[in-house]
């Protein structure tokens, strides 16, 4: 028997292809919705990445979309934790760093004039949507400390999550290609069973490619599972 045919006997999915489905189910007394970057650079017009991420943003509909998750998840009264990128005047000292690094700190993305003082920061592209604000400064919302690159291995998210008894991840937020996934990474690498909510992420499109395209990819390899907003709802709101 060739290897295609292996492969195709043992492994085929009839509904997603050669790699089979996880059998996940989702137990609200341990998950958590955790999002990256709700922030005014990466999801409004007026942010900086707008001409790189706007249209995927709108064509998935991720503003609505992360709304809903919020509102749901609230409801349902399971951990709400976000995890936020944020640049202070040390971090454009930094003696090297990728192109997109690069690119982050020649346009301010995410700036904030210090880790102790707020000047300037209501309504600035490193703040929080505005419809996003009730859910996230409810005093109920774990805001961790900033991630600096893409992963949350420079925060505290871990902690966090360790710490309510969280053991299954509901992600969403920006960029898909980027921290989304990066964070993807680490927290399976962690333990943690992880969804990721396909509607609820975007990322630039550029000459290069289409980093949302190249995410979905890498999800379907990695994740517990590759949920809708409306999978998510359904199952928040049934419990």
């Amino acid at each position: 028997m060739s290897t295609d045919s292996n492969v195709n006997s043992l492994y085929r999915d009839p509904e997603n292809g050669v790699l089979p489905k996880v059998d996940f189910s989702l137990d609200l007394t341990r998950a958590a919705l955790v999002v990256i970057d709700p922030q005014v650079d990466f999801l409004s017009e007026k942010g900086v990445t707008w001409p790189l991420v706007g249209n995927s943003v709108t064509e998935n509909g991720v503003v609505g979309h992360l709304e809903q998750l919020f509102a749901a998840s609230k409801q349902a009264g399971i951990a709400v934790v976000i995890s936020p990128h944020y640049y202070y005047p040390c971090d454009h000292t930094w003696e090297h760093g990728g192109p997109l690094e690069k690119m982050m700190h020649d346009v301010g993305m995410f700036d904030r004039t210090s880790p102790l003082d707020l000047t300037g920061f209501d309504g600035s592209g490193a703040d929080f949507m505005p419809q996003y604000k009730p859910y996230i400064l409810d005093g109920k919302t774990i805001i961790c400390s900033p991630h600096k690159i893409y992963g949350p291995q420079t925060n505290d998210l871990t902690l966090q999550l360790r710490k309510q008894g969280v053991s299954q991840v509901i992600l969403a937020g920006m960029a898909a290609n980027l921290c989304v996934e990066s964070h993807l990474r680490d927290l399976v690498e962690q333990g943690f069973e992880v969804i990721v909510v396909r509607d609820a992420t975007a990322a630039p499109q550029v000459p290069e490619g289409d980093g949302y395209q190249a995410a979905l990819i890498n999800y379907r390899f990695i994740a517990h599972g590759l949920w809708t907003t409306a999978q998510v709802l359904e199952q928040l709101q049934s419990r």
